[in-house]
């Protein structure tokens, strides 16, 4: 979550026509305060009954985790873009996920 909030600016847009929202199995207080405390500038949703995780296909093997899959989804509400997972290690999933939402790829 820190390499998206520190590059929110150039790969976001600072939020200008993009709306980044990261879900998670954790609790909403949890998020919150997550949130709160490494300041991210983008929005958090709880998925604790993981109902989004089973629709998205990121459940884990291990019951109540989820994987690290990233989605962009378009202004038509299709999905332009999976990274199921998403390497958030690799440099280079960054740039696949920048021309993803610039609609290049």
């Amino acid at each position: 979550m820190n390499a998206y909030r520190d590059q929110y600016a150039t790969l976001f847009k600072n939020g200008r026509g993009v709306v980044l929202i990261a879900i998670s199995a954790d609790a909403d207080t949890a998020l919150a305060s997550w949130a709160r405390d490494s300041e991210y500038p983008f929005l958090f949703a709880s998925d604790s009954a993981t109902v989004v995780g089973r629709q998205y296909g990121a459940l884990a093997s291990e019951p109540g985790l989820t994987n690290r899959n990233l989605f962009v989804v378009g202004p038509d509400g299709r999905i332009s873009f999976r990274a199921i997972p998403f390497r958030e290690i690799d440099p280079s999933a960054y740039k696949e996920l920048g021309a993803a939402i610039q609609g290049r790829r």
